[in-house]
């Protein structure tokens, strides 16, 4: 490679991880105009294609959105994020979703707690598609209880769905107890939604009580940090390789696993932190 091509390939390089990390803070008008001055010198990097559309869609330019993941699938005929990304403008056309509405998106700093006191849980008995379809990755979720339940509700007050019981009844019981807690949605894949929690605070009463009872697991040991697969667009997948042999039991929350950690929306992966390309 010549001293020209290693320079060239050098800037990319930067502005991949400009373009992600602006991704990650929210700044989607200069992730925008990042990638879109990747794609002159790379006309054909389809990453480059569907992070454009994935900003386009955060300020509610479906329109322009549309176009950027059209060519991506262009340029990739069988790439799942412009697929589903799509499918899902599709779904958005016509719907009341407005520009920076209340939606709260929550850092993956918030989510650093002690073993037994996050975890990642599953929804069921999900809302309809089309509400479904309005929540993005990362966005603030609310727990509440009913009857013995614990629900998920979005920024409207709105039912998302209920927590599977192995987690739910004991948070409901938590909760109902005076502790509190933050989450956010982290997958979300047709009817198939899976958020994260924290607990922010524990009632006395509830002293010595997990929100997330521990169990030993026999994990990988060379493993990279990911997260958030979900409708709008799943992961690719982290740079390939072997995980290698599990040399040693770590212990993790219950509900947590190791392959899900908090990470960034889609068109974004997780490679060794909390954003990377996909």
């Amino acid at each position: 490679m010549s001293e020209r091509e290693e320079e060239k390939t050098g800037i990319w390089r930067q502005r991949i991880q400009d373009a992600i990390k602006l991704a990650t803070n929210g700044e989607w008008q200069k992730a925008i105009e990042t990638n879109e001055a990747i794609l002159k010198v790379f006309p054909t990097d389809v990453d480059a294609y569907n992070r454009l559309g994935r900003a386009h869609m955060e300020l509610g330019e479906y329109k322009k959105a549309k176009d950027a993941y059209s060519k991506a699938l262009e340029i990739s005929p069988n790439n799942l994020i412009a697929k589903k990304n799509l499918d899902r403008i599709a779904l958005l056309k016509g719907s009341n979703v407005t520009v920076n509405e209340h939606r709260r998106k929550l850092s993956p700093k918030d989510f650093i707690a002690e073993v037994g006191r996050a975890g990642v849980v599953n929804l069921q008995d999900v809302a309809p598609r089309s509400l479904l379809v309005k929540l993005a990755p990362g966005e603030e979720v609310f727990l509440d209880t009913r009857s013995q339940d614990s629900i998920i509700k979005n920024f409207k007050n709105e039912y998302i769905g209920t927590i599977e019981p192995e987690h739910g009844l004991r948070l409901a019981k938590l909760h109902k107890g005076g502790n509190k807690y933050i989450a956010a949605a982290i997958s979300i894949d047709g009817d198939k939604v899976k958020v994260m929690i924290r607990e922010i605070h524990q009632d006395e009463s509830q002293r010595g009580k997990l929100s997330f009872p521990i169990k030993m697991e026999t994990l990988p040991a060379h493993v990279n940090d990911r997260l958030l697969r979900h409708s709008a667009g799943e992961e690719e997948g982290v740079e390939e390789g072997d995980y290698g042999e599990a040399e040693e039991a770590e212990t993790v929350p219950e509900g947590f696993s190791i392959y899900e950690g908090y990470a960034a929306p889609d068109d974004i992966r997780v490679v060794g932190g909390f954003g990377g390309q996909e």
